[in-house]
């Protein structure tokens, strides 16, 4: 609570930062009624289109009572300034003033997002909520803005803290509450609970948890936005939808909030990068940490303009807010930071003993309301009364009383939702019986040149006499498939970097010469940038392929391809995700690469939910798989061996799509070995089934047989296929291109022993590579990495039973 002395001490440093006619400037009745700063402030600068001109002065004395109370400042800038800002950045741009119905209706959405997050609040302590909750009180002039500019069909990507940004989207709050409280009748059934609002009809798209990951996601958006006119010019004619995301300016000294304002501007990407700062990051203060908050000044590097509004004065947001929307929806992309208090801790969780955080709020909530601001000056002049006031607020409390209602008496979804919304489309699914979209050929025609088109097919052509002739090399089949795919398809898309040389294995050749730069882009050196932006379009009608130069490059964005496996059940079925990645990789005997570029990538994701994981060692293999995750409705990653890409060569069968869940038998071992139990099973993949084929011929000298099983699909794994082997043999190896901790192997091993272990007359015996990271010096891989001799050696004792 304020000392007697502390409030002498602002009123001093307030008098003598104004000066004495100031001071004598503010009415008495004023100075009585409201806290000081909040009087000084509103004085001053009185809310857009509300009577009064704001005083000449700047706000250099609050803060100067901030230093000396540790407090946050104002912002400190009058909406005079903020327009004279607007008309200098966005040249072009046109609003209206809001009227005061708009302004009343602007209100009532600050007082519902208060009263719901209040209500949000109170069931969390009462346990009907749980797992981790943020709330927004203090920021409400964001959710007014954002109703009041931007439109249903307009595509909003939040983070953790979006329950507000839905309200103003247009989200059910019943839904809202309902899938807080984990119950079916949720917006995703249950599923994403508090960060993970997402919504079909009104374009909300999450609701993100891992800070700054939205960013790129929202760019991919904005693209789909172009590729949409691009691709139904007359559809689309006077489209004018923009993308939204929302940050704050602790998240935004990311590195991702650079690479997307690169992006955006080069693009001329109808986006709008709304920035909620608080001054906080989490719970640090931000300039702890960053030497520079001005988010809004960051785009000028780029050529996107920005203003820094006040949060406090809602009217002053939503003619900003508009201004700026206006110019996004005209010209291209543009920042609008809100200067705002966070009246709450990081959550209901947050123990508030950082430093100066309680003290702040108590003043914050005293002196920096936007709802309250804004009813002060409603009922100064003349805009609404006190009735009027109180009729919004018992509305906005009967509805959020019926959305907690609803929310308790909506029943709990079933358990068996979980397995059901795995994947999108079932492992099982023919690909080939999927039917190309109608208008496809009428698109390519319209969007494709006669010039470029001959081009294209006489490339494909070439393709596939060198298929024919059996010389056609992995990457040149990757290739082919990719290219019938997006003529097949033109929402087919392509991310790689390098991608106009052809990448380094010809994966993406002639995309873009074929396509444009829209539908296959060239990209920045970083791999979750572009999957980020590949994620974002796939939420929005398109089928993105990302090529990766290296396959553990892909570890840049494990975060965006742990969040692209997560999104089909997250959103409770509502998004697909038909992302495919592609990339070379994996740990041939001898490579030479190191450790960084011999790292198991394979391994790695294996552990992330709603992924389909298929390798390809063959060319024939490859080209059918690639084709169908392409086609299918959910993210997977094909892996290629990347020592083999253009030495290993043979047929396909042209326009074949492969399953996703079965393995590849390259070889059953002889009636005879079985019977002499001189036969095993070897399941390898990747470089492994060269090392495989090797040993099999050189065991067969010595009368020994192996089923060599290639695990063309890691997840989901066959296990039908082991097991009809095992039935045979009774002993397994795997010859693993993974760790021993942790790999693709222990995986293997742990299901075979649970799900077989009766057919087992052995343990199973893995090769894995040792867990030190992997040398250059051959004679030192060799200690790590396994290959044909160390397998040879293996089965020897196997089928001797020296174990």
């Amino acid at each position: 609570m304020e000392t007697k002395n502390s409030s002498i001490l602002r009123r001093v440093v307030l008098a003598l930062a104004l000066g004495a006619g100031s001071v004598h400037a503010l009415a008495p009745s004023q100075l009585r009624r409201l806290p000081a700063a909040r009087a000084m402030r509103l004085h001053m600068n009185p809310p857009s289109g509300l009577t009064g001109a704001p005083v000449e002065h700047t706000l250099d004395h609050l803060k100067v009572a901030s230093l000396v109370d540790g407090r946050r400042p104002l912002l400190g800038k009058s909406f005079e300034q903020i327009q004279a800002e607007l008309a200098s950045e966005f040249t072009g741009a046109t609003s209206q003033e809001p009227t005061k119905e708009e302004l009343l209706k602007a209100y009532e959405m600050m007082v519902l997002c208060r009263q719901f997050e209040n209500a949000c609040n109170q069931q969390y302590m009462q346990g009907n909520i749980r797992g981790f909750m943020h709330l927004d009180n203090g920021q409400e002039s964001i959710p007014a803005m954002v109703a009041d500019s931007i439109r249903k069909t307009d595509i909003k990507f939040s983070y953790y803290r979006e329950h507000c940004h839905a309200l103003a989207s247009g989200v059910n709050p019943d839904a809202i509450m309902a899938e807080l409280f984990g119950k079916v009748d949720g917006t995703c059934k249950g599923t994403g609970g508090s960060m993970h609002i997402f919504d079909t009809e009104t374009y909300m798209q999450g609701g993100w948890a891992l800070v700054c990951e939205q960013l790129p996601y929202a760019v991919g958006a904005a693209r789909s936005i172009l590729l949409d006119r691009q691709r139904e010019p007359e559809k689309y004619k006077n489209d004018e939808r923009v993308a939204i995301v929302f940050v704050g300016e602790g998240g935004a000294q990311n590195g991702r909030m650079a690479e997307c304002f690169n992006a955006a501007a080069k693009e001329k990407l109808p986006i709008l990068f709304l920035v909620i700062d608080n001054g906080r990051a989490i719970n640090t203060f931000t300039p702890d940490v960053a030497t520079n908050s001005d988010v809004f000044a960051q785009g000028k590097h780029y050529g996107i303009p920005g203003v820094l509004v006040d949060g406090t004065d809602m009217a002053g947001t939503l003619k900003a807010g508009r201004t700026v929307t206006d110019f996004v929806r005209k010209q291209g992309p543009a920042i609008m930071q809100v200067h705002t208090f966070r009246f709450t801790g990081h959550s209901p969780a947050d123990p508030e003993h950082e430093r100066g955080r309680k003290e702040e709020k108590r003043w914050a909530r005293a002196e920096a309301d936007p709802i309250a601001t804004f009813e002060e000056h409603a009922l100064a002049n003349g805009l609404a009364t006190q009735e009027d006031l109180k009729e919004i607020q018992a509305r906005v409390k009967k509805q959020v009383k019926a959305s907690v209602d609803f929310a308790s008496a909506s029943p709990p979804p079933p358990a068996s939702l979980a397995k059901e919304l795995e994947y999108p489309d079932a492992p099982d699914t023919d690909y080939n019986a999927r039917a190309a979209p109608a208008d496809a050929e009428a698109i390519n025609a319209r969007t494709i040149s006669p010039e470029k088109r001959a081009a294209a097919d006489a490339h494909m052509d070439a393709l596939r006499a060198k298929a024919k002739a059996g010389e056609i090399t992995i990457g040149d089949a990757v290739n082919l498939a990719i290219l019938e795919e997006m003529m097949r398809d033109p929402t087919t898309t392509c991310k790689a970097e390098d991608l106009q040389a052809g990448s380094s294995y010809d994966i993406p050749k002639m995309t873009q010469q074929t396509f444009g730069t829209l539908r296959a882009s060239d990209e920045i050196i970083d791999e979750g940038h572009f999957i980020g932006k590949a994620l974002g379009e796939g939420l929005n009608g398109y089928r993105p392929i990302v090529e990766l130069m290296n396959a553990n490059f892909g570890i840049y964005g494990l975060a965006e391809i742990s969040s692209a496996g997560n999104t089909y059940a997250t959103t409770g079925g509502q998004f697909k995700m038909p992302m495919t990645i592609v990339g070379a990789g994996g740990t041939a005997p001898n490579q030479s690469l190191g450790a960084e570029h011999s790292q198991p990538f394979h391994a790695y994701v294996m552990g992330i939910p709603g992924l389909k994981i298929c390798t390809a060692s063959s060319p024939d293999y490859a080209y059918g798989m690639m084709k169908s995750m392409i086609r299918d409705d959910g993210p997977g990653i094909l892996f290629l061996p990347v020592k083999m890409m253009k030495s290993v060569k043979s047929t396909i069968e042209e326009g074949v799509c492969l399953p996703l869940n079965k393995a590849r038998v390259h070889h059953w071992a002889s009636d005879e070995s079985v019977a002499a139990h001189k036969a095993v099973t070897v399941a390898t993949y990747l470089h492994g089934v060269k090392e495989a084929e090797y040993a099999k011929e050189e065991l067969a000298k010595d009368g020994i047989d192996m089923d060599l099983i290639e695990l063309t699909t890691l997840k989901p794994m066959d296990m039908a296929t082991l097991g009809e082997s095992l039935d045979r043999t009774h002993k397994l190896l795997l010859l693993d291109e993974s760790t021993m901790s942790g790999g693709v192997g222990a995986t293997v091993s742990a299901l075979v022993s649970e799900q077989f272990f009766d057919k087992l007359d052995a343990p199973v015996k893995r090769l894995g590579m040792d867990d030190a990271p992997v040398p250059y010096a051959s004679s030192m891989e060799k200690a790590v990495v396994k290959r044909s001799t160390d397998l040879i050696e293996a089965v020897k004792q196997a089928v001797t039973n020296q174990y």
